[in-house]
């Protein structure tokens, strides 16, 4: 039987020891994921190319909501895990209530935290954190042409005459 993709935390700790024991490196990529974009399958996938276990971390309606404004998440987190976890280069998927993954790298403490090109190394907010226990930061995918907030505004905001 297949296991599920789509983790709470504790089960996430979990599979992460049991990947470890195996040898695996452990990658965390983690946003929002509101309407999926070819930027995030990119973003993935790059992440993905780092080697090992991909984990995604995608922020609950409330951390949305509080980053982005009302109005966000368009879609609801239980379709955004859903479809996260439907992609092959994806391992595990959880939810994180948190603005940022800090808590989330203490607990599982990934051999690298990717975080998209709209970052440097230098500019990942939880760079401090990855940092704590000797693991590093890469910057993955392509260049940020692609944006949730963007596509809202520029294809599904109101018409004009």
């Amino acid at each position: 039987m297949k296991k599920s993709k789509v983790l709470g935390r504790k089960e996430l700790r979990e599979r992460v020891e049991g990947w470890r024991r195996d040898g695996e490196r452990i990658v965390l990529a983690n946003g929002n994921f509101d309407l999926l974009h070819v930027g995030h399958v990119r973003y993935l996938r790059g992440a993905k190319e780092l080697g090992g276990k991909l984990v995604v971390a995608i922020n609950s309606d409330k951390s949305v909501r509080a980053l982005k404004g009302e109005g966000r998440p368009v879609m609801p987190e239980g379709e955004r895990v859903e479809i996260v976890a439907a992609l092959s280069d994806v391992d595990a998927v959880v939810i994180f209530p948190e603005l940022d993954v800090r808590a989330l790298i203490r607990e599982i403490r990934p051999d690298i935290q990717a975080k998209g090109t709209d970052y440097t190394v230098d500019s990942v907010p939880e760079r401090d954190a990855v940092a704590e226990y000797g693991g590093r930061v890469a910057i993955v995918g392509d260049a940020k042409e692609h944006s949730t907030s963007e596509m809202i505004r520029s294809r599904l905001g109101p018409k004009r005459p």
